[in-house]
């Protein structure tokens, strides 16, 4: 991961949900997990983000939000879906205004299935996600070239 020397930078959304998934999307963070060992940094600012983390399901509210947020990302750009909310639309998903899961609305690179998803489960997706935010870079880089 040459070009990740740089710490890659994360913006969590949460759709509609339980929160449960954001609970362990939190707990990430404390010394127990400690996702920040990667060097990941939680940013307010999807200007600065390089992974869109989304929990929760995506309804006709948040749409406009979670396709704002994303199309103010630089690329490349990789969008996690957290729960099987954010996969699905999970238990929300025979709701009247729940349009479904986030690939919906956005492009998702990786999926992290559980209800609530496991603090392991979500590290994983993330470093995944940094594999495939690697993979976007080096084909920009190829395009650049040619």
């Amino acid at each position: 991961m040459s070009f990740l020397k740089k710490s890659p930078w994360l913006i969590h959304y949460d759709g509609s949900s339980c929160n449960g998934c954001d609970i362990e999307v939190l707990a990430c963070l404390t010394p127990v997990y400690d996702i920040e060992r990667f060097g990941i940094i939680n940013t307010g600012n999807p200007k600065h983000a390089d992974i869109f983390l989304i929990t929760g399901s995506i309804n006709h509210q948040n749409e406009p939000i979670v396709k704002n947020i994303y199309n103010q990302m630089p690329n490349p750009k990789v969008v996690v879906a957290v729960g099987i909310c954010a996969t699905s639309g999970g238990i929300f998903a025979e709701c009247y205004n729940v349009k479904g899961g986030v690939d919906k609305v956005i492009p998702v690179d990786v999926y992290v299935p559980g209800c609530a998803a496991r603090p392991e489960s979500i590290i994983d997706g993330v470093v995944k996600a940094l594999g495939v935010l690697e993979e976007k870079y080096k084909n920009i880089k190829k395009k650049d070239h040619h």
